[in-house]
């Protein structure tokens, strides 16, 4: 009995810390950036991979999502957005529990790609500034390239902070150490 209230205390822990850096990176969306260059790929991600319920994967940092719109602004993409940031949630679920180096990277490229194909196809469908042909869907993507970089490079960032910061707090939780007590 004592050993199930551990785990369901640990478990407990482990949602609120994960629930907390995925605050954290919604608020920082907020805050002044270079263009694209935020959180919230890294924040779907770790959501798909971090929380163990399905509904708390998806809706968490959805409601994040739009609480940060809410204070930045409403727009004409916001569909194309959501559909993306699901789409990385579900990255985020591929990388599971093995949070290893090489799966996380893939999925942060994986979803950095995503994104950019997503959003940028939106762009040229919904705004009237790229002809609607090949050569004006070509001529969008080419445009939004800088803007790749910087979601790739904030991506990659924030997904190791996060990733990073979650390993840190699960060690500490799960084996009951202070910091200077984890083996390096």
């Amino acid at each position: 009995m004592k050993n199930e209230t551990n785990e369901k205390q640990v478990l407990w822990m482990k949602t609120g810390i994960a629930a907390a850096l995925v605050l954290l990176a919604a608020a920082l969306r907020i805050l002044p950036h270079p263009w694209n260059f935020t959180p919230i790929g890294a924040m779907a991600l770790f959501s798909g991979s971090a929380f163990k319920e399905r509904w708390l994967r998806f809706t968490f940092p959805l409601l994040a999502l739009f609480a940060g719109d809410a204070v930045i602004g409403f727009h004409k993409l916001m569909p194309a957005v959501y559909l993306s940031f699901v789409v990385s949630v579900a990255i985020g679920m591929w990388i599971g529990e093995e949070r290893k180096f090489i799966r996380i990277a893939g999925g942060t490229l994986l979803g950095a790609t995503q994104f950019f194909l997503v959003t940028n196809f939106a762009v040229w469908a919904v705004f009237t500034t790229y002809p609607k042909s090949a050569a004006g869907l070509i001529a969008c993507y080419a445009a939004g390239v800088p803007f790749f970089w910087n979601s790739l490079a904030g991506d990659a960032l924030y997904a190791g902070l996060l990733f990073g910061g979650y390993a840190f707090a699960e060690r500490l939780v799960t084996h009951g150490r202070r910091p200077a007590e984890i083996p390096s």
